[in-house]
């Protein structure tokens, strides 16, 4: 079955945005400060100086591209002038295209980013709530000579802020592009909008106002259809579309539903350790299985330890788990970029966040279950997002997350948490029947354990990293080093490592994550001083 019409031609792009609410840079400063991103959007660039400051794009082609779609995008009439820079996918755009060429505006590219100008006119930034998108955006609004900036609601575009000395507001996609013009990097909340100094939330989606009573297999059901929809969403695009495979549940069910979508092979892609990968052999099963072309990337310690110091660097993030994970994916993407014309990638991120992950079965009640599920969704922007974020664009490649769909995390994370726990004896028991009927993966893998990332590209992988760590510090280097630091503490060799490759690209801006990425200690069976899921007691054949 062919899903999209070819006919309905769509200029999309993945980007760089920078934006500053203030005179006291020069074009060049800015345009330097946006070359950081380089990667993120190597096709061209741009920077517009407005009444109030600057705003830049840099673009990376990704849908029929025409000049015409090039940003900062600048709409003009007789009541205001609003200049915009958007890095994002707006779904459903097209009704509310329709609905603003009905009001009299008129558009000069097929850009699904192009409405947006035109839609904050019509309703100021009420046009946030009323997004299908994952994006990050900033604008000048010329009649009230001020900015707005705004991320979507769990965080997929990246988006940081910071203030000059002189106080004005800089805004940007990444926390290097901010290095040169402020002290202090933040990231941007998800679901909130800025507006006049201040961080205004629009959408909370980690936290649902009610829970709905589905039984089971109302909640399959809509687990089923939520689920394709958003993968039917992110496979748009004229550029060749590639999928990360690890084997696992996530990306295998992504990929299963896709190769049932197109009437084409997948591309997809796994990655292993030359010596003790433990999901090459699962991928490979899934790939055959759906019959696409797969590729397997196959790296060694040196490749391991050679890329820690990139990773890092790119990431943005000191974070044990985000950047053991970040290693494999950062290569296959290299991959990818190097070997292939691929510019779109098709991951399985978020999942764990929702359903639950390996620790989460250690919830001593179903209220606990949700308030970890709440806090992992409204935190996952500086954790797995990141990294997919960071991992695949710093290769030129755009990453699209469908298990981030808005619909999707909005209805399951509303389900009752007593139905998601797992009382099944399975993990993500919902997930994995939700799809039980269609046969778009094998049976073995629907029903398989997970396997941490870093320890599913190979056990090995964790081990080289934790020995190159103990061999980089003596004991009395490492109790030394550790004092430097009072946010986030580093607390093995390991950590202490990855925080000081982080400081020597990032000085002093630890805060930009909250804190290592951990099991909730407070749970009995959860108390663990490393956050790979293979320490806990019930991961069991998970690793096999």
């Amino acid at each position: 079955m062919c899903l999209f019409d070819p006919k309905s031609e769509v200029d999309r792009e993945m980007c760089s945005i920078i934006g500053l609410c203030g005179k006291e840079k020069t074009l060049f400063e800015m345009k330097e400060a946006l070359e950081k991103t380089h990667t993120r959007g190597p096709d061209a660039d741009r920077m517009v100086e407005v009444k109030g400051g600057w705003i830049g794009f840099n673009r990376l082609s990704i849908m029929g591209l025409t000049e015409a779609g090039m940003q900062p995008f600048e709409l003009k009439n007789d009541k205001n002038e609003i200049t915009l820079s958007c890095n994002g996918e707006i779904y459903g755009f097209r009704p509310l295209k329709e609905e603003l060429i009905a009001k009299g505006y008129n558009f000069k590219s097929d850009s699904d980013c192009e409405i947006l100008p035109a839609l904050y006119m019509e309703y100021g930034t009420k046009m946030f709530g009323m997004l299908d998108a994952e994006y990050a955006l900033i604008l000048y609004d010329a009649a009230k000579d001020s900015f707005v900036a705004a991320r979507d609601p769990i965080g997929i575009r990246p988006l940081y802020y910071g203030v000059t000395a002189e106080g004005s507001y800089a805004f940007a996609s990444e926390p290097k592009n901010l290095i040169s013009l402020t002290d202090k990097i933040m990231p941007f909340p998800p679901g909130h909008y800025f507006e006049d100094g201040k961080f205004i939330c629009y959408r909370n989606i980690s936290h649902p106002e009610k829970m709905h009573q589905d039984d089971i297999e109302e909640i399959s059901v809509n687990i089923h259809d939520l689920l394709i929809k958003g993968i039917e969403k992110r496979l748009d695009s004229d550029s060749p579309v590639g999928f990360l495979l690890s084997g696992g549940l996530d990306s295998s069910l992504v990929c299963g539903i896709a190769a049932n979508i197109l009437d084409k092979p997948l591309e997809t892609y796994a990655i292993g350790m030359d010596i003790d990968a433990i999901d090459l052999k699962y991928a490979r099963e899934v790939a055959d299985y759906i019959h696409s072309n797969h590729h397997e990337v196959i790296i060694s310690k040196q490749d391991v330890i050679d890329a820690l110091e990139p990773v890092i660097a790119a990431l943005g993030t000191y974070d044990i788990t985000t950047v053991r994970a970040s290693i494999g994916m950062y290569l296959v993407c290299k991959a990818i970029h190097e070997q292939s014309d691929i510019r779109v990638i098709l991951t399985g991120e978020i999942s764990d966040e929702i359903f639950g992950y390996k620790y989460t079965d250690f919830a001593p009640n179903a209220e606990e279950f949700q308030k970890e599920a709440e806090k992992r969704i409204h935190e996952i922007h500086m954790y797995d997002v990141l990294r997919a974020d960071r991992c695949i664009s710093v290769n030129s490649l755009e990453a699209r997350v469908p298990f981030g769909d808005l619909d999707f995390v909005d209805y399951c994370m509303a389900i009752d948490p007593e139905k998601k726990m797992n009382t099944y004896g399975k993990g993500k028991y919902l997930l994995r029947h939700a799809f039980e009927k269609d046969g778009f993966i094998p049976e073995n893998i629907l029903w398989r354990e997970k396997a941490a990332f870093s320890d599913a590209v190979g056990h090995s992988l964790k081990d080289d990293l934790a020995e190159y760590a103990e061999n980089a510090y003596t004991d009395e280097e490492y109790e030394a080093g550790i004092e430097k630091y009072s946010h986030a503490k580093p607390f093995t060799k390991e950590s202490l490592l990855y925080r000081d490759i982080f400081e020597k690209y990032y000085p002093g801006q630890s805060e930009m994550v909250k804190d290592f990425w951990m099991p909730n200690k407070n749970w009995e069976g959860c108390n663990v001083n490393d956050p790979s899921a293979r320490v806990l007691s019930n991961y069991g054949e998970s690793g096999e």
